[in-house]
Formats: C-alpha cells, structure tokens, sequence
C-alpha cells in the first residue's frame, strides 16, 4: 500500500486571502483593531507555539465569542477565492490513477476543507479528511496521521507513506508518527525542515513511483 497524506492550507490550496479576511473581520468585529497583512497571517499560522490570540486579536485566550465569529465568518469566506496551487490537481490525478491512497489532515476544522475540495472539485480525490475536531491534538502532534495510516490498516515495513506540508507542525508530525516527511516550498512558510524539500508539486511522483523510490522510510524514528 503507498499513502500519501497532505496538509491542506499552503499545500493544496492557497486559502491565505480568505483566511486573512475572516481574521480581520474578527478583529474588527470584535475587538475595533485594524486589519493585518496576508502576510503576516499565514506565517502566523504555521509556526509552532506561537500564540496566535494574542497575535490576531491582542488578547491572551481565544474568547469563544471570537472563536464562534471567525468559524461562522470563514465558513462562507472559504470558497471565495481558493486558489489550487499550480500543479496540484494534476498530481492529484496522477497519484490517483496509480492506486494511491490519499489524505488530508488539517488542523483547521475539517468542513472547511472538504468544503473548499468540494468547491475545487477535489473532494473525489480523497479516502479521509482528518480535522482538528477528529484528534485529542492537532500536528505537530502525529494523532491525525496514525489515525489516517490506521485507517489504510498501515503496517510499517510493508506499506508506505508520505506527508507533505508547507510547516514545521507537518514535518514534526511526520517524524512523531515514523514516516517521511516532504516541505512544499511553494506554501506559507519558508522553512519546513523536511526529509525532502519540493519546489514544485510534480516532484512528488518520482518519490511514489514505485516502493523503492519513497524517501528514506526509517526517517521519522531518528
């Protein structure tokens, strides 16, 4: 069995300018603060331990006010302006017709991104979306990725798996849960520290091509 599982926002799918909008109008909304950069926000939101309370809305907890504002707000915003990021549907595609198992974990709540696959005419694509409500914790935590190889009935040594991602959380996910990890360099963040960096999403097919080829599949048990 060949898996390959995906982060959502800054790998398939640049959601940056429908994230920053709810952002700022949570601000705005609730708190009478001023908008932020795109910029800013998505490299914000893949940087481990940050707070991000504190950076959106200057205070120290999410309220639930705050929080129930941004979901509702963002429910409608994300199918907006989604944008696929050049490459991925054909990978998708690609992948698919070789038997591939495919994936997502998110740390978001997973109806936005079948929502945003749905809009993108993804969604046929995937066997699961695994959302931050799905798991006890989210990455860097590996809960959502055993929980998507459990599911294949994933057997170390015998099948493999992938992650790709655009953040640290992804990377570290993928080391804590004992498989390769893949940065795409093309997401919201400079820095991942993967096993392999992509600067385009078709370099992925020559990992998965065949069993040998994955990355080196002891990489997450260092």
């Amino acid at each position: 069995m060949r898996i390959v599982i995906f982060d959502m926002d800054g790998t398939l799918v640049d959601s940056g300018h429908d994230i920053t909008a709810s952002v700022n109008h949570v601000r705005k909304k609730i708190y009478g603060l001023g908008p932020l950069s795109k910029a800013f926000v998505v490299e914000a939101i893949n940087r481990d331990q940050r707070n991000l309370a504190l950076l959106f809305y200057e205070t120290p907890l999410y309220e639930p006010e705050a929080q129930q504002e941004f979901e509702s707000h963002y429910y409608r915003q994300c199918i907006r302006t989604p944008r696929l990021y050049p490459g991925i549907r054909s990978l998708l595609d690609r992948l698919a017709r070789q038997g591939i198992g495919l994936s997502v974990a998110t740390n978001a709540p997973a109806c936005f991104a079948g929502r945003m696959l749905t809009h993108l005419g993804l969604e046929a694509f995937f066997d699961r979306i695994v959302g931050s409500e799905d798991v006890p914790r989210s990455k860097p935590h590996p809960a959502m990725l055993l929980d998507i190889l459990t599911s294949y009935g994933y057997v170390p040594g015998r099948d493999r798996a992938l992650m790709v991602g655009d953040s640290v959380k992804d990377m570290e996910a993928a080391r804590q849960a004992g498989i390769p990890s893949a940065f795409a360099s093309w997401g919201f963040s400079a820095e991942g520290g993967g096993d392999v960096t992509l600067s385009h999403p078709g370099e992925i097919l020559p990992l998965v091509a065949n069993r040998g080829a994955f990355p080196n599949q002891d990489a997450g048990k260092k």
